[in-house]
């Protein structure tokens, strides 16, 4: 039986309506994985009953992460969180840490679980974190745009074998500072943390850039994929 893997939803704000990178349900159908889309809910039964049939969940890209949840004030229209998918996917994390299923974070998901962990975010990296390394790169987006350092002996260091990565990139929110129990497996050339993992849980990642954009033509990316089904066979 293929490892059965929720996926947490986008939301188009002026279509009221659910929606889905194919990348990011492909990229877990080629690694063995059984992608579903989650519907976007913030009630605790109905979460605690989706997350009783996953063996994992995907936190994907997408809105900005709400201030409020690293305990700042929005510094303006520029950030765009949603609540409803904040709270959801509040719920949804609390619950895989606790039953100990797997998750991988990509671009937002690094970002979100960071904060709801005690972390904190750059609100807006050109505003917060002048630097010249391109993070808001155009379309193609599985072109990679800048390079990241794996730091040694960390897993995806072990998974990949290499000391740096040339990624893809497409964010204006960042981490600031790393919270409590999460440890730092890659940085930008800017400094910026651009993967991380729990070492406590049996697989708990996330990185910044987009394996979704990536996987046909990048092995690295498809290797993050792999890790992450992987790790619930």
């Amino acid at each position: 039986m293929k490892p059965v893997i929720g996926v947490m939803p986008l939301w188009d704000d002026e279509k009221e309506s659910i929606w889905m990178l194919p990348g990011y349900l492909e990229g877990i159908r080629q690694a063995g994985g059984l992608p579903i889309i989650l519907p976007l809910t913030d009630n605790a039964d109905e979460i605690g009953q989706l997350a009783d049939m996953c063996s994992g969940f995907l936190f994907t890209g997408g809105h900005d992460v709400d201030p409020k949840i690293y305990n700042e004030t929005s510094i303006g229209d520029i950030v765009s969180p949603c609540r409803q998918r904040d709270e959801m996917e509040k719920i949804f994390l609390e619950f895989a840490i606790k039953q100990d299923k797997s998750v991988l974070g990509i671009c937002r998901g690094i970002q979100f679980i960071n904060a709801v962990l005690g972390g904190s975010l750059y609100q807006d990296i050109p505003l917060q974190h002048k630097s010249d390394t391109e993070h808001h790169q155009k379309p193609p987006y599985d072109v990679p745009v800048h390079s990241v350092i794996l730091r040694e002996n960390k897993p995806l260091h072990r998974l990949l074998n290499i000391t740096e990565l040339k990624v893809n990139s497409y964010h204006h929110q960042a981490i600031k500072t790393l919270a409590p129990g999460l440890m730092e497996m890659a940085v930008s050339e800017d400094g910026l943390t651009e993967a991380v993992c729990m070492p406590r849980h049996h697989f708990l990642w996330a990185v910044q850039w987009h394996p979704e954009f990536s996987y046909l033509t990048d092995a690295s990316s498809r290797a993050i994929f792999s890790a992450f089904v992987d790790s619930m066979l």
